[in-house]
């Protein structure tokens, strides 16, 4: 199974210079966030692949023109073809935007997602917009990780944790991929591609997303705006 990570920038070889079939290989897209919602959806129609994603810091259009054909995990966590996918977008508050969350807040969205992780046993993949706290991450108050990413890896001990928000060309040490325990941190800016094992043949053939979690989530962004203009 091939899946296709991608986040930040876009890909000109998938775009601007995409030549038919190069994106028949993929079974699923996930994205990282902080890309356009039009290439979002070209993505999505050229590959016929499902395509899953969680929001940047950048993507505050998304909620009046969303990508087509897509679908919004940011804050949930679904099954497909047996793989246990956890969505968390956004990045930690540095001022007053879009998707932004103080390190509380975050522990907050965690925290209401602990009975699905605990019904499904874990999660297999995150994806999330933001790196872990020293993994990855830069001191900039713009692009400092999430102290609680690194709680929940260190909790649920997931196969992979995707992030992109720290671009790899911002700085020479930064690297593609780093470990923590048992769990593979993979920037994956622009894209990078995962392959995993094939399920069973019977599992391949269903294409069906399950929700594990169905709740509206009553702690967005917008709510950065009131705590921090109170201080």
């Amino acid at each position: 199974m091939k899946i296709l990570a991608v986040s930040d920038e876009e890909c000109p070889a998938l775009w601007d210079g995409y030549v038919p079939g190069r994106l028949s290989p993929y079974d699923l897209i996930l994205s990282c966030g902080d890309l356009k919602a039009s290439y979002l959806t070209f993505l999505v129609t050229m590959s016929r692949a499902r395509l899953l994603y969680v929001h940047g810091n950048h993507d505050g259009s998304y909620d009046s023109a969303p990508p087509e054909g897509c679908e919004d995990i940011d804050g949930h966590l679904v099954i497909w073809r047996g793989i246990r996918i956890l969505g968390l977008g956004g990045c930690l508050w540095y001022h007053p935007g879009p998707y932004q969350y103080t390190e509380e807040q975050m522990r907050r969205r965690i925290s209401k997602l602990r009975r699905a992780l605990k019904k499904s046993g874990g999660a297999d993949i995150v994806i999330a917009h933001a790196p872990p706290r020293g993994m990855g991450d830069l001191e900039d108050p713009a692009h400092r990780g999430f102290e609680a990413f690194a709680e929940l890896i260190d909790r649920y001990h997931p196969a992979y944790f995707l992030h992109g928000h720290t671009h790899l060309r911002y700085e020479h040490f930064l690297q593609r991929e780093l470990q923590r325990g048992g769990t593979r941190i993979i920037n994956v800016t622009e894209r990078h591609v995962l392959e995993l094992p094939d399920p069973p043949e019977t599992v391949q053939k269903n294409d069906a997303l399950t929700w594990v979690t169905r709740h509206r989530e009553t702690l967005d962004w917008r709510d950065g705006f009131s705590i921090m203009k109170g201080r």
